[in-house]
C-alpha cells in the first residue's frame, strides 16, 4: 500500500525538515493506492511521465515537488496542469521530499559530503530541534587539499566531465561546506563556519563575485548533478526496505544544460 511506502519516506526524511516555502509529502494519489512498480526521479517532465505511464509505475518519488505551487485548476492549458492531468489518468500517485531530503541525516547533503570524502561532516545550518540534522553540510579534511582536488573529486562522484570554479584552483583547503541544488543563500553560513571552499549546484553572478570578494572558493557542479545521484540511491534504498517492489530511477531524465 502507498501508506506504507508514504510511511518509510516520512521516517527517513521528516517533513519537518522542510523549509517552509516547500510542498512535500504525498501530493498526489490515496494512501489506499495498491503500489506495485515505483520510479523514482529528480523532476517530473514531459519525458519522466511518459516513461512512466509507458512501464506501469504506480508511483513516482520525485525529489522536486509537483505541485510545488498552489493551483486553481489542473487542466492541460499549463504545462504542469497537463502533467498531473496525465498522472492521475493513469493512476500514477506522487510523493516529493525535496527540502527534507536534503537535510535528512543520511539524505542528499550528507552523501554529497561523504562522497567528497569529507570527515567530521555536521550540518550547515543545524535544525534547533536537532543539532545532527539541518541544512547543508561542512567538513575536513586532515591533509590539504587543492581547490583543484577538490573539484576532480566532485567530478568523480558525480560522473561529469566539467564544473565551474571561483577561486584560485591551487588555493590548499581544509574545510569546505557543501549543499545541493540552488543554495547561494548558505555563502554566509560557509564564511561563518571558517570554510574556505563551499560545492553547490548552482548560484547567482553576484553571489560569485561575494564569493570572490570573501576568498572563499566556489565549486559548482550544476544543479541536476548535485542531485540526480541522490534519487538513484533512493532507488535503492526503496528497493532493499520493499523487496517485492520493483523499483528503478528514471532513465528518460536528463539534465537539461548542454555543453557546446
Amino acid at each position: 500500500m502507498l501508506a506504507e511506502i508514504s510511511a518509510f519516506l516520512e521516517s527517513i526524511a521528516p517533513a519537518g525538515l522542510a523549509e517552509d516555502w516547500d510542498n512535500v509529502g504525498l501530493l498526489v494519489g490515496s494512501r489506499d493506492h495498491a503500489v506495485r512498480r515505483v520510479m523514482t526521479c529528480l523532476t517530473i517532465t514531459q519525458p519522466v511521465v511518459q516513461e512512466a505511464v509507458r512501464e506501469q509505475a504506480d508511483l513516482i518519488v520525485s525529489h522536486h515537488p509537483l505541485p510545488f505551487r498552489p493551483l486553481k485548476r489542473i487542466t492541460d492549458a499549463s504545462p504542469e496542469g497537463r502533467l498531473l492531468w496525465e498522472l492521475i489518468g493513469a493512476r500514477i500517485a506522487v510523493y516529493s521530499s525535496h527540502t527534507a531530503f536534503d537535510s535528512a541525516r543520511d539524505g542528499i547533503n550528507q552523501r554529497l559530503a561523504e562522497g567528497l570524502l569529507l570527515t567530521n561532516v555536521a550540518p550547515l545550518v543545524p535544525c534547533p530541534a536537532a543539532v545532527e540534522l539541518g541544512t547543508g553540510r561542512w567538513g575536513i579534511y586532515w591533509e590539504a587539499i587543492t581547490v583543484a582536488e577538490l573539484a576532480q573529486l566532485a567530478k568523480t562522484f558525480l560522473k561529469i566531465d566539467q564544473l565551474q570554479v571561483v577561486g584560485d584552483l591551487d588555493r590548499p583547503l581544509k574545510r569546505v561546506a557543501v549543499a545541493c541544488g540552488s543554495a547561494g543563500e548558505l555563502l554566509s553560513a560557509a564564511r561563518d563556519a571558517e570554510c574556505e571552499a563551499f560545492v553547490t549546484g548552482e548560484t547567482r553572478f553576484h553571489t560569485c563575485l561575494e564569493a570572490e570578494a570573501s576568498d572563499l572558493a566556489l565549486v559548482l557542479v550544476g544543479h541536476y548533478a548535485s542531485e540526480r545521484f541522490g534519487v538513484e540511491r533512493l532507488a535503492e534504498v526503496l528497493a532493499a526496505q520493499f523487496p517485492p517492489l520493483t523499483v528503478w530511477a528514471s532513465r528518460a531524465e536528463r539534465d537539461p544544460f548542454r555543453f557546446v
